[in-house]
């Protein structure tokens, strides 16, 4: 894994593990501390395949922060690269994820019916690129962006539950991960099972932000950067196997 951060943000060892932390700021300004496996990789050649289970331990400053934090396997579906100064060629894709994943109440992070926003137990599976459908939502989207949002929901599929506990405080992750089922528990109490499974490869990110995106039920969007006093997220004891 390799740190990436902004201005002023950090990733530091501690026993075990990792802090990783962003500095108080304004909402005119990007934040963010992260970990990854694949930040010089195509998407195509991620680590990442099943069967995988991911194990932590964590806690944040505050049981809530504004913008996202978490920890995971996704595809950095909004990654673009044109391929300059050594990076690979990246365009954006469709999501595909396992993760935990805490968005602020400013988040919508949901196609369809599950919870959007919140600390959540949350899984992503897209196919690769269905052009005509993609094009049929990219014409719809200026006329309805409710309709448009419903056209992705049949794209995206999703599973997701909001979790009621209390993040500052230290507790253990795991997820699992087969080519036809996600599995979630915390403290080793099953919060999650289900059969949407997404489609390698993947890569692993851990990460602390400032930032929100959403695209509502009634169709409203809305992006950008938020305010936020000096946070950190704190991971010990990971393990991939």
């Amino acid at each position: 894994m390799k740190p990436h951060v902004t201005s002023g943000a950090s990733v530091d060892e501690i026993p075990n593990g990792f802090r990783l932390t962003i500095p108080a700021g304004d909402n005119r300004h990007y934040r963010v501390a992260q970990l990854d496996d694949y930040a010089q990789l195509a998407r195509r050649r991620f680590p990442m395949h099943p069967p995988q289970t991911l194990r932590l331990r964590a806690r944040v400053s505050a049981a809530s922060l504004p913008g996202t934090w978490g920890f995971g396997l996704w595809n950095d579906p909004f990654g673009l690269s044109l391929g300059f100064g050594g990076n690979p060629f990246r365009l954006p894709a469709l999501p595909n994820a396992i993760w935990f994943f805490h968005a602020s109440e400013e988040n919508y992070l949901s196609f369809g019916q599950r919870p959007g926003n919140g600390f959540l137990a949350q899984a992503f599976r897209s196919p690769g690129f269905p052009f005509s459908r993609l094009i049929r939502i990219g014409a719809t989207l200026p006329f309805s962006r409710k309709k448009a949002r419903g056209l992705m929901s049949e794209i995206v599929e999703e599973d997701g539950v909001r979790l009621d506990i209390n993040a500052a405080e230290w507790h253990a992750y795991r997820f699992e991960w087969s080519p036809k089922r996600t599995a979630f528990w915390v403290d080793e109490v099953l919060v999650l099972e289900t059969s949407v499974s997404p489609h390698p490869p993947l890569g692993l990110v851990i990460w602390i932000d400032n930032q929100f995106a959403a695209w509502h039920p009634n169709g409203e969007i809305g992006f950008g950067m938020l305010e936020n006093d000096k946070c950190w997220l704190e991971i010990e004891n990971l393990a991939l196997t």
